[in-house]
């Protein structure tokens, strides 16, 4: 459902959010929304701060050929209730209860995960190592590395035109790096899905959360980054972070895109996600 005030539902959510597969797991005092679409292996899907299971609208049909893509609402975030505590460990454990309860008999899966849930999905994977077969990260924060200079402009009490300027001033100061991708569709998202992020994941990923983590995953992890992401910038310095830990592993750049690679340039992104979920499982 739009939140208050919102634009009405676009097709293409309404279209993807119908295809889906509903399910609420335990979480903190409520219940994490889950959405899974096709079927065959299991790939987990995290999306990033202050967005829900659409942060990933352009990528779940491709990504859904041939798997099972499960899709979670984060705690705190979209439709899913706040977790017990605000930490990766209760964050993953409600992951964990819930992927039990919807896949008994499954084995492994495989997990993407953007921005924060880069950093979730790592921590998941830390803590939950018989349950990871595969970790791709995508511009995800918390190596210790340069933060881009990102100033956002104010977007409360601003109504019509003066609203639809700011948020599209931040998306292309934070998110999509070309004009043009700043659609209708990337415009409603942001005003329907930031405002029900409740978690606060800035003490969750910043400054060297996921630096902390890679030493202690059972496999290596690989890496899309999109060229000119501005969280993030410099795809060659974040290489070199996540490089330290995992020589060996393969780090894809999406040319042409901002922070929201799989949004903004998604045959490209789900391309190279694809490649990536085709290589055999490096274990450590």
């Amino acid at each position: 459902m739009p939140a208050s005030g919102a634009s009405p539902v676009p097709s293409e959510v309404a279209d993807v959010d119908r295809r889906a597969r509903k399910f609420e797991t335990p979480c903190g005092d409520g219940m994490l929304v889950w959405r899974a679409w096709g079927d065959g292996p299991p790939l987990l899907l995290l999306h990033g701060a202050q967005g829900a299971w659409s942060h990933w609208i352009r990528s779940i049909d491709a990504l859904a050929a041939d798997r099972t893509v499960w899709a979670p609402d984060l705690p705190g975030c979209g439709e899913s209730a706040m977790p017990p505590r605000d930490d990766h460990a209760a964050i993953s454990e409600a992951l964990a209860t819930g992927l039990r309860a919807l896949m008994p008999h499954g084995g492994p899966l495989d997990i993407i995960g953007f921005s924060f849930g880069g950093v979730a999905a790592a921590y998941f994977a830390a803590f939950y190592p018989a349950m990871v077969q595969r970790l791709i990260l995508v511009g995800t924060g918390g190596l210790d590395t340069p933060m881009g200079q990102v100033a956002l402009q104010r977007v409360r009490g601003l109504e019509g035109e003066e609203s639809r300027a700011a948020r599209r001033a931040n998306l292309l100061a934070l998110m999509l790096h070309n004009p043009d991708s700043v659609d209708a569709l990337a415009l409603y998202l942001q005003a329907n899905d930031g405002p029900r992020g409740r978690l606060s994941v800035r003490d969750l990923v910043l400054p060297d959360k996921l630096l902390e983590v890679l030493p202690r995953l059972a496999v290596q992890p690989a890496a899309i980054w999109g060229e000119y992401d501005r969280l993030h910038p410099n795809p060659a310095v974040q290489e070199a972070a996540l490089r330290r830990f995992h020589p060996g592993m393969e780090f894809r750049v999406v040319p042409g895109a901002g922070h929201w690679a799989m949004y903004e340039r998604p045959t490209d992104f789900n391309r190279a996600a694809l490649e990536l979920l085709q290589r055999p499982v490096v274990r450590l």
